[in-house]
């Protein structure tokens, strides 16, 4: 159990350290000019079983920014057994996370709470470089954003069951929350 609080820590800082690095890495590119071509953009790593790695993908989805055609990044789309490798990271890593309390998750999320203040600016800075917004309505996006993680860090009390004594002829019945397994997302692009 502590060592996935650790292991949760450390992609916090990880988290915070990748923002600040995808910036260092678009500042010291070559002139916007020679950037129109995909392969000289970054290619953003995989984050699997808490490193980052180089995919092996041979497909990759550029980012752009709409306002000046600029490829901003590169997305690798995983190979099979990529994915299979985050599945099996995910299922294992969920044998030790459904033992962790509440509280240590909710101080988990109170931290990235932490970063994603710390880091407002540079967020937004790459939401303007990837969506062409205004940095003022990214700062928005990022805020939004913060607003779900804040709901998150008071999920803790959500997480409680229930007991209903005597519902009926000497029956009480009781609910337990508990972890199932891990579970995957596809967020949308914009």
């Amino acid at each position: 159990r502590e060592g996935c609080c650790r292991e949760a820590l450390w992609c916090c800082s990880s988290f915070s350290a990748m923002i600040r690095g995808m910036t260092l890495a678009r500042l010291a590119l070559p002139h916007p000019s020679r950037r129109l071509i995909s392969s000289l953009a970054p290619t953003i790593p995989l984050y699997i079983n808490g490193k980052f790695q180089q995919s092996k993908a041979t497909e990759f989805f550029t980012v752009t920014n709409p306002a000046t055609q600029e490829a901003v990044s590169r997305v690798p789309i995983a190979t099979q057994d990529e994915l299979q490798s985050a599945v099996d990271a995910a299922s294992e890593a969920f044998l030790t996370w459904r033992d962790v309390t509440p509280s240590e998750r909710q101080r988990l999320m109170f931290r990235y709470q932490h970063l994603i203040r710390e880091n407002m600016d540079s967020l937004a800075q790459i939401i303007t470089e990837e969506q062409g917004k205004t940095l003022v309505d990214a700062k928005g996006d990022v805020f939004r954003g913060l607003e779900v993680v804040e709901f998150a860090c008071g999920a803790a009390s959500h997480q409680m069951g229930e007991t209903v004594e005597n519902v009926g002829g000497g029956l009480d019945t009781y609910s337990y929350r508990q972890p199932l397994g891990g579970c995957g997302g596809i967020a949308p692009l914009n």
